[in-house]
């Protein structure tokens, strides 16, 4: 009886992993951000690679003893390309990996265009791109509620001035994916 119930575990086991796709990675995805708004596609083009695109806004904030401080509201357009390293281990544990749940390393760019506003001559008029490694993962709920987290040390050049040089890249969105 006991090899019975063994026979069992492993069955329900294995249909789980192949319930799931195995562990492969959604084909496409649309994201609607909320914190900094705007809308993302992500596309899988094998189980544990996909291409992620975004256009958003960013805030800016400047800061000098000289010119004052001064907030800035810019549209962006940022890519990745993610590699998803643990999908395996989260459906052997029973977690979801629908909708790209699980962590990931990617390569990250940037592109920051002018200010749409500013409230300050001070704060910058120039647009950048920022390139760098970055950790992060996602987690996608039952209610398509997304929540993202990437990170990593990067390297910024500014198109006017002699700011350009390496910078924190820290990334948080909160939103909904579209669609089943």
């Amino acid at each position: 009886m006991k090899n019975y119930i063994y026979i069992l575990l492993i069955l329900l086991m294995f249909s789980k992993l192949y319930s799931q796709d195995a562990t492969s990675v959604e084909k496409n995805q649309i994201k609607i951000n909320l914190l900094l708004p705007g809308f993302a596609y992500e596309r899988g083009f094998n189980k544990k690679h996909t291409l992620y695109s975004e256009l958003s806004f960013g805030i800016g904030y400047r800061n000098s003893d000289f010119h004052g401080s001064a907030w800035s509201l810019y549209p962006n357009i940022t890519g990745q390309f993610r590699h998803y390293y643990n999908l395996e281990r989260r459906v052997i544990k029973g977690k979801v990996i629908k909708h790209n749940s699980g962590g990931f390393i990617a390569l990250h760019a940037n592109y920051n265009f002018k200010p749409l506003s500013n409230d300050n001559s001070y704060s910058s008029n120039e647009t950048s791109f920022t390139i760098a490694p970055v950790w992060g993962f996602q987690r996608t709920y039952s209610s398509n509620f997304n929540l993202g987290l990437n990170i990593g040390p990067g390297y910024t050049i500014n198109s006017y001035s002699e700011d350009s040089g390496f910078t924190p890249v820290l990334k948080f969105s909160l939103g909904w994916v579209i669609g089943k």
